[in-house]
Formats: structure tokens, sequence, C-alpha cells
């Protein structure tokens, strides 16, 4: 068994893997997960002792040392995954590959064993990435930007009267708050299918992400939903 966690910028979560599927999935915001109480160890709850423990966090160090206090009474140490030159059959054309997110490199990974050929891999929460990957197991580079939520943010702090709501996409959008929602819900798929054209003809897309599943609603390519993609690289990386 083996026990794999993805710190995002807003929440945590994992999962244990036994190598053919999972078990005991969880999700806590950042701010659960530091204010969880201390004799109670989340990771801990279903199981004990795992083979392997394999992490992503792109939380900064607050969350690497909650994850260093939480994994401590295990035996095995955790794995601290980083953007590397190459594994598990993906290789990086990053200039520099060290400087990729951990999220990004797993979920490439994760890609490349459920989907062979060229494919669009995308994560869409707190920020969006579209990144390429060749039919050559090859990361060509890709994009990040804003996600929906911190592009209302941005527009409302930067600006004198726009509103911080939640508006409706719209085709025409005849109000302030619909224009900004659908604003950004055109500005996120267009991103996504712009990328979608650089990948070839034929090449597949797999969106994963709290916000994937509204951003499929707006985009106009194939495409297909896989909730836990950076987990499921994760534990590609555990077995390999």
């Amino acid at each position: 068994m083996i026990l794999a966690i993805d710190a995002g910028n807003s929440r945590v979560k994992w999962g244990w893997h036994d190598g053919t599927s999972w078990s005991s999935l969880a999700t806590v915001s950042l701010i659960e997960f530091a204010a969880a109480n201390h004799d109670i160890n989340p990771f801990a709850a279903t199981h004990e002792n795992p083979e392997r423990i394999v992490v992503s966090n792109v939380a900064g160090d607050g969350a690497h040392q909650l994850i260093v206090n939480w994994t401590r009474i295990f035996d095995a140490e955790p794995f601290w995954l980083k953007g590397e030159a190459e594994r598990c059959g993906v290789r990086s054309r990053y200039e520099r590959p060290g400087q990729l997110g951990s999220d990004r490199w797993a979920a490439l990974i994760a890609a490349r064993a459920l989907q062979p050929g060229a494919c669009l891999v995308v994560n869409a929460g707190t920020a969006t990435t579209a990144d390429l990957l060749t039919a050559e197991g090859e990361f060509a580079g890709g994009l990040i930007l804003p996600g929906v939520d911190l592009m209302r943010f941005v527009l409302h702090e930067h600006t004198g009267r726009l509103p911080l709501e939640e508006g409706r996409f719209a085709d025409t959008p005849r109000n302030t708050v619909d224009a900004i929602e659908s604003g950004c819900r055109h500005a996120q798929a267009g991103a996504v299918e712009r990328m979608y054209r650089r990948a070839g003809a034929g090449a597949a897309c797999l969106v994963s992400g709290g916000a994937g599943p509204a951003l499929i609603e707006h985009l106009e390519i194939p495409c297909r939903y896989v909730e836990n993609l950076v987990l499921e690289g994760l534990a590609r990386i555990a077995w390999s």
C-alpha cells in the first residue's frame, strides 16, 4: 500500500493505493488541514505504515512542514516529487526541468499512462494549466493562467467598481456580473482550445481539477475528465 499526497494552492488531497485501485481518498482545504487536531492524524485514520509515501506540494513551506509532521509516524520516508528531465516514459523539454511544478509533472506522467498518443493535459483550479504531451512522450511546454475565481478577484481588486460576484455565462451578457463571468469562462476555454490546436489532429485532451467540470461545459474540443490526475501520477511513480 502506498500513500499519495497532493498539496495544492487551496487544498490537500490524498489517497491510499494498493497497486490496482484507490481507497480512502480524502480532500480538505489547507485551512482545515492546518487546523487538524494533533491527536488525530488524517493520514493514519484508515491505514498504517505505507510501503512508500509520494508527495506533490505546490502550496509552500507551511504545507511542507504540516505533511512532514503528519507522516513522521510512518516508517517510510516521503519522496517529494519535483520537476525532472525524465521519468515513467515522459521526457521534459522545459528549459529548466526542475522549475516545472510537481503537480504538472505528476499529471503529465498520469496522462502518458492513461492516454497513449499526443495529449493536452489540463488542470483547472486556483490556476489553470494546459500542457502539451507529444505522441513520443515529450512534454513540449504549456500555459499557466489564473483560474476563474482568481480572475474575478483580480478584476474586483484592481478596478474601481466591478463587483465580486459569481454571474451566469451568456453568449451576449447584458449586465456587469454576467459580463465578468462570461469573459472569464471564454478566456479559460479559449486558452485551452488554442493550445489543443497545437497538439495536432487526433490529439486527446484530459481535464482535471476542481474547476474542470465547469471548464468542460465551455470547451468545443473532444475531452475527458479525470478526477485525480495528479494522484494517479503519484501512484504510478510510487509503483514504478
